[in-house]
């Protein structure tokens, strides 16, 4: 397919690739002030280095980890073991859904990127860096052979500019051919971020921008390949994945998105200065912020296209063709733009404020774009299919104005107690009459030279259905809905205690008109109430050298026509720590299981997955053999995926129908935290 070919994207991804890496080293050169001293009358310190993340809507930071530890670093790159019960069509890069409810994506405003999350440099994973030296950390990694080669490459650059003001890179190239026939992934996603921590000023900005391309296969024609391959082929019992039939061969999705946003905030206060008790000079002044305004700049674009030129296998594909019987080129596009002005009394700036207290309001500008309707001038003699009953004409286009007041509730000093709450209240456009509120305590309690944290956690919202749930035209989806609004509500709570290497949490939902796509791609929603309790166990033990690490997850759900949950997800992970000298290693084996269940099927043309039920899957332990290791500031890996293929667990690995998850295969990777 023309401007769809991966060599051609392939050559168009090496261009940004070859500028962000220059980019990188001419930032490292720029910010060499690698020890950036603390500014004080009492002299230089030299301030450690640390990360965080920005909390939406407001800017709040919380504090993140500078991932360079070789701990299962290598079970990062095998699709199936994001999660214990990960729904994945196979291939690195792939879509996928998350069966560990508390975990999912929800259904979002552009529900072609849901599925694609796990892959994108989106605001919510985004990371700030200050550090005392420039930090660039560099890792590839590969696996499979010419014909089903998997490789990514990562970079993320950040430097200080002095102890207040920071700049940083991030580039995220991978490449998967797949282990199947026409299942090929091509990923490139690159950006810049920024942030200025003064006294009386801060700003936290960043701009990413991804460009995911997969091929569709629509799953093998027939799962006895994989399930009895001496009989479809006469008693052979081996097959060549790559040989195997698919549904789909000139099928594509690419999904286009970038996303910035710039979060500035002026703190309004005083001076405190410290005397010398003995020549009455002043030797230390520090300023006390006691109300800060903010100002928030959020952006957000996203594309989605779909092709299929085979015509012959689309018809038999798909079940309705509605807009051409030769060719499909779905695109549809998002835009929105996000203004928030708030103001915040600031914690701690007096002993009685023991916690910080905002108001805010946001103005929201989005507009949608999809395919010309043309369903009115089309007829089936001409191959297409006529318009469903009771769908009436479907506007090409759709912007929309929301607006929503909300007030946060803040404590995020001290030992004892900690808490944060957030409320919002629409009153504009389709936001009109929304509210959604969510709230965290912790606290500590000393146990045994220790502290035992305890975490109440809980969730109010009732929110009306996404613009494309109710409006929608594609060449093989059309619908036209009035969906009413979702109501959401979940409590839970965490107890972890270090020292036994134990936590715990558990969470109960309740979902009124929950929306979700049945097997023929249509979105459905349910007018009851759906139940779910999710109970999670992360246990981690250790003798001496040998550690075992297990993660248990108990589901239910009232309604598994719904919401549909494998009962029982577990995984363990086994392994011993030791030296060689000064290598590091880890070196264990690790295996993911989950109960037979009704799994989702995937619907490649709306990149999302939908209720089956019909298909069980499930009651396979997927297994990995691995040895990390780490030598001064290079960790590498060695890892063995799926080792257990053919030998034990039986031969039904499928997480979705039609799609089998890959075959064993060797992989290795390394990841240096370069000293610019």
């Amino acid at each position: 397919m023309k401007g769809l070919s991966f060599k051609t994207l392939k050559e168009k991804a090496l261009r940004p690739l070859a500028a962000v890496l220059a980019v990188s080293v001419g930032l490292g050169s720029f910010a060499q002030h690698r020890d950036a001293p603390v500014a004080t009358n009492k002299g230089p310190e030299i301030a450690p280095s640390y990360a965080w993340k920005m909390i939406s809507p407001l800017g709040l930071r919380e504090p993140a980890a500078i991932d360079t530890s070789m701990i299962n670093y290598a079970t990062e790159f095998v699709p199936s073991a994001i999660s214990p019960a990960w729904v994945t069509t196979g291939n690195y890069g792939s879509e996928g859904l998350n069966m560990i409810y508390p975990e999912r994506v929800q259904l979002s405003s552009f529900f072609f990127k849901d599925a694609l999350e796990h892959w994108m440099p989106l605001g919510s994973k985004m990371q700030f860096y200050n550090t005392r030296i420039p930090m660039t950390l560099l890792s590839f990694n590969t696996g499979g052979s010419r014909d089903n080669s998997q490789e990514r490459l990562q970079a993320t650059f950040s430097g200080n500019i002095n102890r207040k003001a920071q700049i940083g890179a991030m580039l995220d190239y991978l490449y998967s051919k797949g282990n199947y026939a026409n299942q090929a992934a091509k990923d490139l996603s690159w950006g810049f971020n920024g942030s200025y921590l003064g006294d009386r000023y801060e700003f936290q900005g960043f701009y990413n921008h991804f460009n995911l391309l997969n091929k569709e296969n629509g799953g093998i024609t027939d799962v006895g390949y994989i399930l009895d391959p001496e009989e479809l082929q006469g008693g052979v019992s081996t097959i060549d994945p790559k040989a195997i039939p698919t549904k789909l061969s000139g099928a594509h999705t690419r999904l286009w998105g970038q996303e910035l946003v710039l979060n500035n905030r002026y703190k309004v206060g005083y001076w405190h200065e410290e005397p010398d008790s003995l020549n009455d000079t002043i030797v230390h002044r520090t300023y006390i912020p006691v109300t800060s305004f903010i100002y928030t700049l959020k952006y957000n674009a996203g594309k989605h296209l779909f092709t299929d030129a085979q015509s012959s296998e689309t018809s038999k594909f798909f079940e309705h063709t509605y807009l051409n019987p030769n060719f499909t080129h779905d695109k549809t596009t998002y835009w929105e733009i996000n203004n928030t002005l708030g103001v915040s009394l600031l914690e701690g700036f007096n002993k009685y404020a023991k916690f910080g207290l905002a108001a805010y309001v946001t103005h929201q500008v989005r507009r949608y774009n999809m395919p010309a309707d043309t369903l009115d001038l089309s007829a089936p003699e001409i191959g297409v299919d006529a318009r469903p009953d009771g769908i009436g004409i479907i506007r090409s286009s759709e912007t929309q104005q929301l607006a929503w007041v909300g007030a946060q509730l803040t404590k995020q000093r001290g030992a004892i107690l900690r808490y944060e709450a957030t409320a919002e209240l629409g009153f504009l456009g389709p936001a009109a009459g929304e509210i959604k509120a969510d709230g965290s305590v912790t606290t500590s309690i000393p146990v045994w030279n220790d502290s035992l944290r305890i975490t109440g956690v809980g969730h109010f919202s009732n929110e009306t259905a996404p613009y494309l749930m109710n409006n929608y035209i594609s060449n093989h989806h059309i619908w036209q809905n009035d969906f009413g609004k979702t109501r959401r509500v979940w409590f839970g709570g965490d107890l972890e205690f270090n020292r036994t290497g134990t936590h715990f949490l558990a969470r109960v939902y309740n979902i009124q008109n929950q929306i979700y796509f049945n097997e023929s791609g249509m979105p459905v929603q349910h007018g009851g109430n759906v139940q779910v309790l999710s109970l999670g166990l992360l246990q981690k033990i250790k003798a001496g050298p040998f550690n075992w690490e297990n993660k248990i997850y108990y589901q239910t759900t009232s309604d598994d026509k719904v919401i549909p949950l494998p009962a029982l997800s577990l995984s363990s992970n086994a392994y011993f720590l030791f030296r060689i000298a000064t290598l590091k290693v880890q070196a264990g084996i690790n295996c993911d299981y989950y109960t037979r269940y009704y799994a989702p099927c995937y619907l490649p043309s709306l990149a999302s997955f939908g209720n089956q039920h019909s298909t069980k899957l499930g009651n396979y332990p997927f297994c990995n053999i691995y040895i990390n290791m780490r030598l001064s500031r290079a960790r590498f890996y060695v890892l063995y995926s799926h080792v257990n293929q053919g030998l034990f667990g039986g031969r039904n690995y499928f997480s979705t129908p039609d799609y089998p998850l890959n075959p064993r295969r060797f992989q290795l990777g390394i990841s240096v935290d370069f000293a610019n």
